[in-house]
């Protein structure tokens, strides 16, 4: 029994394969941020650590919306981490100890591709004339901007330059 909804066929398949993909995306950039988030160690611990908490429950806060988002179009989503793992596009980071900057440089460059990311699924709501998911993602779009810019200007060293 399909939800109804006044987007066609092809818009519910292309929506929710895309929202889908992102939704692994989002989880794998959650989960990558709490690993730095644990793992994060050195002089400026506190601060690392409190900025990749607030950015994580930020992702996390997305799921949700993005699931239920693809379930009122009348798709289906994600089911498992090992569907996640096969669709998402966001690499994994398993090293035993990665530097604090470092981490911070990874996950600023994941922010800004989940940013890519984001607009190209926003290309296809304005493709199918979907408003209401291209309104949620240009909220998500400026707070993964925000992220990526925090992540850079923590992690500057005092250059004006940003090296």
């Amino acid at each position: 029994m399909a939800t109804p909804s006044d987007l066609s066929k092809d818009a519910t398949r292309d929506l929710s394969a895309a929202l889908s993909r992102l939704l692994a995306d989002v989880f794998a950039l959650y989960l990558k941020t709490k690993n730095f988030h644990w793992h994060v160690s050195g002089p400026h611990f506190r601060d690392y650590h409190l900025l990749l908490d607030d950015q994580a429950t930020e992702l996390f806060a997305m799921t949700d919306p993005i699931a239920e988002r693809v379930r009122k179009i009348g798709g289906n989503t994600i089911r498992s981490i090992g569907h996640i793992a096969r669709v998402k596009r966001i690499a994994d980071n398993d090293a035993e100890f990665v530097q604090p900057l470092d981490m911070l440089a990874e996950l600023q460059e994941d922010n800004k591709t989940l940013t890519a990311l984001m607009r190209e699924v926003h290309g296809l709501c304005d493709e199918h004339r979907d408003i209401a998911t291209a309104s949620l993602l240009e909220n998500w779009i400026d707070e993964t901007e925000q992220r990526t810019w925090f992540l850079f200007e923590t992690s500057r060293r005092g250059d004006p330059t940003g090296h």
